[in-house]
């Protein structure tokens, strides 16, 4: 082993630290991405269990299971409240507005008639569907849902977006021999799920 590749090896934190910061940085980063648009928060799910999959801990995958899908349940309560409180008051308020603008009217009509339809079970599919879990959410509040009840239906939701995003990690992982490379993968991945409905949208005839 040549001299540079002892001191990098050196320089690696153990995988007790690197769990202290990674665990706690996935948390802030879903639900920051569950109130905020700005994380893509599945890619992250996936790169986390891509990294866990090479860990010699038999409960890192699970613990980034119970992280992410704890995280993402708790970001849709906090942005579900903060959205409720602009159904309640005369002046709205600026989260219902950003809801509003993320949703077309197309997609929330739609999502409308699947709420009615299927009730709280479409949350599952929403939170599965790029895109989707905002129109719900947002056919949601029109529609008065009291926030135990899509507490409840958001629950299975939250578990299943965490068991999906981590498969793509873990396929990833098992697909390359170095970190790294599998974490590029499943971001890759991830991106292009998250791109498909979107350029579909785009190139439909209408």
């Amino acid at each position: 082993m040549t001299p540079l590749a002892v001191t990098l090896l050196a320089d690696v934190p153990p995988e007790s630290t690197q769990q202290a910061v990674a665990y706690p940085s996935l948390f802030l980063l879903v639900v920051l991405g569950s109130l905020v648009p700005v994380v893509p928060t599945g890619a992250v799910v996936s790169s986390a269990a891509v990294v866990a999959f090479h860990q010699s801990s038999p409960f890192a995958l699970l613990i980034v299971f119970a992280v992410a899908s704890f995280a993402a349940f708790l970001g849709d309560l906090g942005l579900y409240w903060l959205g409720s409180r602009g159904t309640h008051s005369r002046g709205g308020s600026r989260w219902l507005e950003r809801l509003r603008a993320r949703a077309a009217p197309e997609r929330l009509a739609q999502a409308q008639q699947k709420l009615r339809a299927h009730g709280v079970l479409v949350l599952v599919l929403s939170r599965l569907v790029p895109a989707g879990r905002i129109p719900i959410m947002l056919a949601c509040l029109l529609s008065a849902m009291p926030l135990r009840t899509f507490a409840r239906g958001d629950v299975p939701a939250c578990l299943a977006w965490a068991a999906t995003y981590q498969l793509i990690g873990l396929a990833g992982g098992s697909l390359f021999g170095k970190p790294w490379e599998g974490v590029v993968a499943a971001v890759a991945l991830t991106v292009l799920i998250g791109a498909v409905p979107a350029l579909w949208r785009r190139l439909r005839p209408r």
